[in-house]
């Protein structure tokens, strides 16, 4: 596979999970009560935990140069 089809298939993959992980994200903030203390933990983990199953697949992509 060259090099080009992975980062098509890469760059779509993580274009999906985004959208995905929003919508779950979005939905999990729905149930959490409406106060900073209960936002603020919430968001600064669910807005910096994202990256992290998405390493796996830049890795992939940039494989083999």
């Amino acid at each position: 596979m060259t090099a080009r089809v992975r980062k098509l298939i890469g760059g779509l993959g993580i274009v999906v999970f985004v959208i995905a992980y929003a919508a779950l994200a979005v939905t999990i903030s729905a149930i959490l009560p409406q106060r900073w203390w209960a936002e603020l933990p919430f968001y600064l983990v669910v807005g910096m935990a994202w990256g992290l199953p998405v390493i796996p697949l830049i890795t992939w992509m940039n494989r083999g140069r």
